[in-house]
């Protein structure tokens, strides 16, 4: 017996061969014939030769019947015991594994490195201090972010360090509105500012350093513009060439310690090739990307600061040369992110200190490797810190 389905079973002439083969010696004469009778036996029962998986079994005999007028015929009778060629599976190849296969071990050898440069990106420490109930000073910037932001750099030994700006807070120096306990404390920020400068030095001996300057380092020179007009530019005698006495360079001693201080926020800049530019910025996007902001402007890659938060994105742009990929990043601030820094979103108590209330501010520094010849490629990395705590490349820093 047999039932159909549709098949890509093998052909009749496998099924016929086999059958063929099932015959006795004796039976080979008639091999043909016997082998048409059973063809026809198949299609009678409807059954398709090609729908045969296997021949089980054949039996073939000699019957006889009479006729009307009573006399014997015989007749040749044929038994087949059949399999459907789906009843042991599909034919077809089914679905398996892949090819076993051993690759053999590629050494892959770096690109030189020669020509290219590591560049360290420090932003927003917003140096300065309140006073506590006690008189104390509290700083509203982190020493443990500073730290940390340290060791890195001193870890990298680069061979330029840009500060971004915001370095100095100088809150009570600032057109906004502050309460006392952010007052007379000028001039500790310029120590610990001045401490910090030779701080980064000892981390970075034979880096270049550029301090960019930012809003915050522009209430200085604005102070000094609308309350003692007269003092602004003023040198030592006969030292045309020094910083004025009252600008942060001097106060901070930069010359000392060979640091570039670059005036003119928000014009300032630091190219570090021909495809990427390090600013302090000027824009700011509420409860966006600001990243997204810089890339609708610009042609080239830029990393800026100001915002206080870790922002990365990246643009590509149709160009006569082809497809161009440029990257806006921030890499956040070394200030505490806790309500300490003035900002139009601080708390005060009923004495004008600062109410524990975060802002959506994150801490962290950039390292930036970076080529001047050839293609001028970079790479930036970001570096958030939390809780005084930072991995980089496998390595974690702590204070």
């Amino acid at each position: 017996t047999s039932s159909r389905t549709p098949s890509c079973a093998t052909g009749t002439e496998v099924v016929r061969v086999a059958l063929g083969d099932a015959l006795t010696n004796e039976q080979q004469p008639n091999r043909t014939a016997t082998l048409g009778k059973i063809a026809d036996l198949l299609d009678r029962n409807g059954i398709d030769v090609d729908d045969v998986g296997r021949v089980n079994k054949i039996n073939l005999w000699q019957g006889f019947y009479k006729d009307a007028d009573g006399e014997a015929h015989t007749v040749d009778m044929a038994g087949i015991t059949l399999s459907p060629h789906w009843a042991e599976g599909p034919q077809w190849p089914v679905m398996q594994q892949g090819p076993s296969v051993t690759v053999p071990a590629r050494k892959v050898k770096p690109l030189r490195t020669d020509g290219w440069h590591d560049a360290v990106i420090l932003p927003d420490m917003q140096v300065g201090y309140y006073r506590s109930r006690t008189g104390d000073l509290e700083p509203i910037h982190d020493e443990n972010a500073l730290a940390v932001a340290l060791a890195i750099t001193a870890d990298i030994n680069p061979a330029l360090v840009v500060l971004v700006g915001d370095n100095l807070d100088a809150a009570e120096l600032g057109k906004y509105r502050v309460t006392p306990a952010y007052q007379q404390t000028t001039q500790a920020t310029i120590d610990r500012a001045t401490v910090f400068c030779a701080q980064v030095r000892d981390a970075a001996p034979n880096a270049e350093i550029i301090w960019l300057a930012g809003n915050h380092e522009e209430r200085l020179p604005n102070h000094i513009l609308d309350n003692a007009r007269a003092a602004f530019g003023l040198r030592r005698g006969l030292i045309p060439d020094e910083w004025p006495v009252l600008s942060v360079p001097f106060l901070c001693r930069m010359d000392q310690y060979k640091i570039e201080y670059r005036p003119g926020y928000p014009a300032s800049h630091v190219w570090l090739n021909s495809k990427i530019r390090i600013i302090h910025g000027n824009k700011v996007k509420s409860n966006g990307s600001t990243a997204h902001m810089y890339l609708a402007n610009e042609k080239h890659s830029v990393i800026y600061g100001h915002i206080h938060r870790i922002e990365v994105a990246y643009k590509t742009r149709e160009d006569f040369d082809g497809p161009r990929t440029i990257m806006a990043a921030s890499p956040g601030c070394l200030a505490r992110i806790d309500g300490a820094v003035p900002s139009t979103k601080q708390g005060m108590d009923i004495d004008g200190r600062p109410l524990l209330s975060h802002e959506n501010w994150q801490q962290g520094m950039a390292i930036i490797e970076y080529e001047t010849t050839g293609k001028n490629r970079f790479t930036y990395e970001s570096i958030p810190i939390f809780d005084g705590t930072a991995s980089w490349r496998g390595r974690w820093f702590s204070v």
